[in-house]
């Protein structure tokens, strides 16, 4: 059979991608080969758009402006067609200056937060405040005596497995083909793609979308592209405390690389490290400490809760910091959407799209030349 558009990748990214494609009435293939330790799987979920662009200048905020826009339709999408349950909330975001060493990271931050506010409004003054060491503790019980904390209280969380699993539902209810495959090379014929090779069958499509987050960078020879994608792991823990009510504990950040996230289950997640060590997702004995020992300087009070579960993300980092996002130059009908690191389940939903978008010949509502993958483009 013949498709219009393949997808390599299940993640968020190739899911959205998928799941706005089928709402058209493209015919998709959606190939997934689901490797252990995909980020979307393992994914915090903090979703924090006001700060996500911050000191990025114009067309970072733009885009993330874009990215929580898409993302409040994309749930009330959900929402009307299935009622599916995605984990998402509105419970606001703190950051905090634990320790004194912290000050200066604390007060940097807000100034850059004082600075957007007053170029474009974002967050909003009922938004943004400065709390108390009582008002801070009472939002989130477990926390210690901070030096500093701040409140943006339009900061939400999501689950990535729900929301995932949502789109994928909502996706094959009109009429999404999904395979368990691993794509193993492009079809290029006279400089377009007309498809894939997958498990050894070659599949035609018009257009195909990559999305293979960490993985993507295996297409870039044939494509003259660098993509210059690599793992970087995260291990998060699940700790649960039987009897609490966290459903509306905000996000907590201090200022170590660290933070941690509530759920309505008595559950609350912290993380997570940051390695480049390959594609290995196993955790380990060091990156356990480390989450554990960092979310008991932030919230010692956290000290009794059981450990639930230990996730482990390979998260899509690429080498200048920025994702790969847009057209492929140089060979027609093949897009990308990667390179998310850290950030995958506030970007992936509306990359996603964006790659649907161009798929059908439909350009962005938003300027993405800082993500292009005409910056790795090979001139040899």
């Amino acid at each position: 059979m013949t498709y219009d558009t393949i997808i390599i990748g299940g993640g968020i990214a190739g899911t959205s991608a998928a799941y706005n494609l089928a709402r058209s009435g493209v015919r998709t293939l959606l190939i997934d080969r689901h490797d252990a330790g995909r980020a979307t799987d393992a994914g915090a979920g903090i979703l924090s758009f006001e700060t996500l662009g911050l000191g990025g200048g114009r067309l970072w905020f733009d885009f993330a402006m874009q990215c929580g826009s898409h993302y409040r339709q994309l749930i009330e999408q959900l929402q009307e067609e299935q009622g599916s349950d995605t984990g998402y909330a509105v419970v606001g975001e703190m950051i905090v200056a634990v320790d004194d060493d912290e000050i200066s990271a604390f007060e940097a931050q807000r100034r850059l937060i004082s600075a957007q506010q007053e170029a474009f409004g974002v967050p909003s003054a009922d938004d943004f405040r400065a709390l108390t060491r009582a008002e801070a503790r009472e939002l989130f019980p477990p926390l210690a005596l901070v030096q500093r904390a701040l409140l943006i209280r339009s900061s939400a969380r999501v689950d990535g497995r729900l929301l995932t699993s949502a789109m994928r539902q909502a996706a094959e209810a009109k009429g999404l083909t999904i395979k368990q495959a691993s794509v193993e090379r492009l079809v290029i014929e006279n400089g377009a793609v007309t498809g894939v090779v997958a498990d050894g069958e070659t599949i035609s499509a018009d257009k195909v979308i990559i999305a293979g987050g960490a993985w993507s960078r295996t297409f870039g020879d044939q494509l003259g592209l660098r993509i210059p994608v690599y793992p970087l792991r995260g291990q998060i823990i699940h700790l649960s405390l039987p009897g609490t009510d966290t459903s509306r504990w905000p996000v907590v950040h201090a200022f170590h690389g660290h933070y941690s996230v509530s759920w309505p289950d008595s559950r609350v997640a912290v993380g997570a490290t940051r390695e480049s060590v390959g594609f290995n997702p196993q955790p380990t004995a060091a990156g356990v400490r480390e989450v554990l020992d960092e979310a008991l300087r932030v919230a010692p009070g956290l000290a009794e809760a059981e450990l639930k579960e230990i996730r482990v993300g390979l998260r899509p980092a690429c080498e200048d910091g920025r994702p790969v996002i847009g057209p492929v130059p140089g060979v027609e009908n093949v897009y990308v959407a990667t390179a998310f690191a850290a950030i995958g389940l506030q970007l992936g939903p509306f990359s996603g799209k964006l790659a649907a978008d161009w798929a059908q010949a439909i350009q962005p509502s938003v300027d993405t030349s800082l993500f292009s993958p005409e910056r790795f483009q090979r001139q040899d």
